[in-house]
């Protein structure tokens, strides 16, 4: 049993990483990885958003919609719940931990539409995980969409400073970045 979370931990992270292999979250991943401050705030929310979203659609998954057979809703469902969670963690965090909402700013709604934290539901369900395979797989690719993240962030604050011809600046620039990038995480499926 710890063999295979070992191996679901080290898959999602890495190997199957959920960036730069399955090309979900793209779009936070290329907005907000300008500065490392800003990435690891928002890494940081998505491993907390992903985690409790992975235990809470797997929970509703198994418990009420396969004893009541509508397992054809799990999208629209899991949708609903993503959004609830975010908005809740908002409310939480508004009240209890100002400092912590005042830092994450603008990052807990963005999550809500991250096509990452919907594709590790939909993934727990196709893979059939359990519970805590599913938790497990929820908190590795949430790390592993941090790890990339920051990774991006800190090589574009590096090349900010470099001379590049002007065609190449900017988005262009960002693009060449994460696509070696991903041919780089490829070499952890040994697919090189």
């Amino acid at each position: 049993m710890i063999k295979d979370l070992l191996v679901i931990l080290i898959s999602s992270s890495l190997v199957s990483n959920v960036v730069l292999s399955q090309f979900l979250g793209i779009c936070p991943f290329l907005g907000v990885s300008k500065k490392v401050e800003t990435a690891k705030g928002m890494g940081f929310a998505v491993i907390f958003v992903i985690t409790i979203a992975s235990a809470v659609t797997g929970l509703i998954y198994q418990f009420i919609m396969v004893p009541l057979g509508i397992e054809y809703l799990q999208t629209i469902v899991f949708i609903l719940v993503i959004a609830a969670l975010v908005q809740f963690i908002e409310m939480f965090l508004k009240k209890y931990m100002v400092s912590l909402y005042n830092a994450l700013g603008i990052y807990l709604p963005l999550i809500t539409t991250n096509c990452a934290v919907l594709g590790v539901a939909l993934t727990n369900v196709q893979k059939e995980y359990g519970i805590l395979e599913g938790v497990v797989n929820g908190f590795a690719t949430s790390v592993g969409f941090t790890i990339s993240i920051i990774i991006l962030a800190s090589l574009r604050e590096k090349m900010e400073y470099n001379d590049i011809p002007e065609s190449f600046r900017g988005m262009p620039q960002v693009m060449i970045t994460a696509g070696l990038m991903a041919i780089a995480f490829c070499g952890f499926s040994g697919l090189i």
